[in-house]
């Protein structure tokens, strides 16, 4: 007798949505300040966050990722676009409305150190959310505290400390433990292991990913090392010079990247073992200025792939396979 195995579809809920995003700063100079040029630091940026999802966002240093988060989080005003999160657009939030969508939306920063108040114990650090917020004080904001700092993997005994009476490691668990304080549907990691030791970057993500399946947490995990995206994203987009170039689902970009600044990529990851060899697809030139970027796709003067076409126009960003998007006149296949 043959058994039928019926394919169950789980929907997906799209909880954010990032519509032709821009950011442009201008560039002034003289006493009068006349603006002299244009950085274009994000250029039209266009995806979507699932609930429950990691999504990776990769790139050089300067390719507009980290104003990505920004823009997100509303700290910074965009110059056009739109960024909808539960159906509310968060680029034409008011300041008060815009306060109230911050209990959803948490950041844990780069730099475990700075972005924690010297002058602030960790008991006051992880607690002034609430407090700020109106959600509890007194008794039930200690217990409240006490029940975040466990949960993070910390002590009680540790709540009347400074920060730098704490390693790098922990400090970042007590930022976490700070955006964890109003339950937030999506947290922003901004770079936020980069500034750690190997192994503790590894407890880090593990605890995020700990974290995210108990407390039904979506994050939006912006980095630049391949490897640490790689063990806690759901999906990774590719982010080059302002614009998203690459975005699929974490396995199959590492097993078949479509563009050709991806695959360069990936090729750069050393293998640590000395008895393999692989020939590097090397990157040449440097990164454009990005207030005065190449015509047509950003990325050919740099791309051994390149043609006429991609110096003259533009490509467009298009879904070539099933959830995989890629922005190149020529994808590899």
């Amino acid at each position: 007798m043959e058994v039928v195995k019926e394919k169950i579809e789980i929907e997906e809920k799209v909880i954010m949505k990032v519509r032709n995003l821009k950011k442009h700063f201008e560039i002034t100079k003289g006493y009068i300040k006349k603006q002299s040029s244009t950085v274009r630091a994000v250029d039209g940026l266009n995806f979507d966050v699932y609930e429950g999802e990691t999504l990776g966002i990769v790139g050089e240093s300067g390719c507009g990722k980290s104003t990505t988060g920004q823009l997100i989080l509303g700290l910074l005003d965009a110059t056009e676009g739109n960024i909808y999160f539960d159906s509310k657009d968060i680029a034409q939030m008011s300041q008060e409305e815009l306060r109230k969508a911050r209990r959803d939306l948490q950041v844990i920063f780069q730099d475990p150190y700075s972005s924690l108040n010297p002058r602030m114990t960790v008991e006051e650090i992880i607690g002034e959310p609430l407090v700020v917020h109106k959600i509890a004080s007194g008794e039930q904001l200690r217990k409240e505290v006490l029940e975040l700092i466990k949960l993070v993997g910390l002590g009680e005994h540790q709540l009347k400390r400074y920060p730098h009476e704490f390693s790098g490691g922990q400090r970042q668990r007590i930022g976490i433990a700070r955006a964890l304080a109003l339950r937030p549907k999506v947290i922003v990691c901004d770079e936020a292991v980069s500034a750690l030791d190997v192994s503790i970057q590894a407890q880090i993500l593990n605890l995020l990913k700990k974290l995210q399946k108990e407390l039904d947490l979506t994050y939006i995990f912006i980095a630049h090392g391949l490897p640490a995206v790689r063990h806690i994203s759901t999906r990774i987009g590719v982010m080059y010079l302002g614009r998203m170039v690459e975005l699929a689902d974490r396995d199959e970009l590492f097993v078949k990247p479509l563009h050709p600044y991806t695959h360069a990529l990936l090729d750069s990851v050393p293998i640590p073992d000395p008895k393999l060899r692989k020939t590097h697809q090397l990157i040449e030139g440097e990164i454009p200025n990005p207030s005065n970027p190449p015509s047509g796709c950003h990325f050919h003067p740099r791309c051994s792939f390149a043609t006429e076409r991609c110096k003259q126009e533009s490509p467009e960003y298009r879904e070539i396979l099933p959830r995989h998007f890629v922005a190149c006149h020529h994808p590899l296949h």
